[in-house]
């Protein structure tokens, strides 16, 4: 145990000699914080642009038009028939909806017409404003048939109309799948940089091969289990700090509400470090120089962090590499993510987090395997 001990506090004290190296483990999985708010921080509801072309003047027309400018989310602007074209194609106004002359006539007479919607932005805006329009329109329409052609009863049910003492109150949802899609991007990046840092950390076993300090060790009561043993603790304390530092500043500083509680967002990237720590042990135990594990870290860990979807929802791609992505461990801690952000109990997904552990221990296994039938300590000349 004593020499366990000293080959781990040996080991973190050279890592924490190296300023930049420790810089890169601890700090740059912040930077995926700040690219998933660039990518999807604009959280706030869109205010939509209207212009209006009241050519009828009538008391409908301007009632109307002050009906569209209390809409939530909508400003409106009064411009001329001549501003219309202008005024679009310039993209200063989402949409413009016109009054015909005879607009309030029409509605009088239950049949609302005369009124147009111009946009160059599709459905998505005409759709909306005609929405609400119509059901303004439809219920002044209804007082008309209602009245029965009798200028004055329609008057007075109109005033009454106006004068309704009844409100309706708006509030508007936080939208949450924005904070979903930050904290998976986050959780994306850092997952890249938790296996960079593992892989690096593991290099060290063929750098000290190379020169020589593996063999000096292995002179001494230090086996090759206990150094190997070593690095893994080492690798955990390493993520671990890593970990905790991006959930809390991703929760404390930037206030992103994850969704999933902090503990358990803990306990799942843990779970996803044992399995990190176990790949970059298969590829340093393959691997025969520190130049070719870097070489095979590079052809194993980025593609299959961009097949597992770290940097872009999985599902925009075709639905081959779909499939490829459900053998990858990457994939596994990113559903597990989104369906706890979706509502569903730890102990539901058990199955996700065996799949986990099951990567871990073959990961680990294969590694065990492969140094116990290469273990030369004088491969290095």
């Amino acid at each position: 145990m004593k020499e366990i001990l000293w080959l781990i506090t040996n080991s973190l004290r050279s890592i924490i000699k190296n300023k930049r190296k420790l810089f890169t483990y601890l700090f740059v999985p912040l930077i995926g914080i700040l690219i998933g708010i660039a990518a999807y921080g604009d959280t706030g509801p869109a205010t939509m642009h209207a212009g209006v072309v009241n050519q009828d003047n009538g008391e409908i027309a301007n009632d109307t038009v002050k009906f569209v400018d209390g809409l939530t989310n909508v400003k409106v602007k009064n411009i001329s028939s001549s501003e219309v074209k202008d005024q679009i194609a310039s993209g200063k106004l989402d949409c413009v909806i016109v009054l015909n002359s005879g607009f309030s006539n029409s509605v009088l007479n239950g049949k609302p017409d005369h009124i147009e919607i111009v946009s160059i932005k599709g459905a998505t805006i005409t759709g909306f404003v005609k929405t609400y329009v119509n059901n303004y329109l439809s219920n002044i329409a209804s007082l008309s048939k209602a009245a029965g052609g009798d200028q004055a009863a329609f008057q007075k049910m109109y005033d009454q109309y106006r004068a309704s003492d009844f409100q309706v109150s708006a509030h508007s949802l936080k939208d949450t799948s924005k904070n979903n899609d930050i904290t998976n991007q986050t959780v994306g990046f850092l997952i890249m940089i938790m296996l960079s840092c593992a892989g690096g950390l593991s290099e060290i076993i063929l750098q000290e091969k190379e020169n020589r300090t593996y063999l000096r060790l292995m002179s001494t009561p230090i086996n090759s289990r206990k150094y190997v043993f070593s690095n893994v603790v080492v690798n955990m304390i390493i993520m671990t700090v890593q970990i905790l530092i991006t959930l809390t500043f991703m929760t404390q500083v930037f206030h992103i509400s994850t969704g999933i509680p902090f503990l358990t967002m803990v306990e799942i990237l843990m779970i996803f470090a044992l399995a990190g720590v176990g790949l970059s042990l298969v590829i340093t135990a393959f691997a025969s120089t520190t130049t070719s594990a870097g070489a095979l870290q590079n052809l194993i860990m980025t593609p299959s962090c961009l097949l597992a979807g770290c940097f872009w929802p999985v599902e925009i791609m075709p639905k081959t590499l779909q499939k490829i992505a459900d053998f990858l461990p990457q994939r596994w801690l990113l559903d597990t993510f989104t369906q706890l952000q979706k509502g569903h109990s730890l102990r539901s997904l058990s199955l996700n987090i065996a799949i986990l552990f099951a990567f871990a221990l073959a990961f680990f296994m294969i590694a065990i395997y492969k140094f116990s039938r290469g273990n030369n300590v004088r491969n290095f000349i």
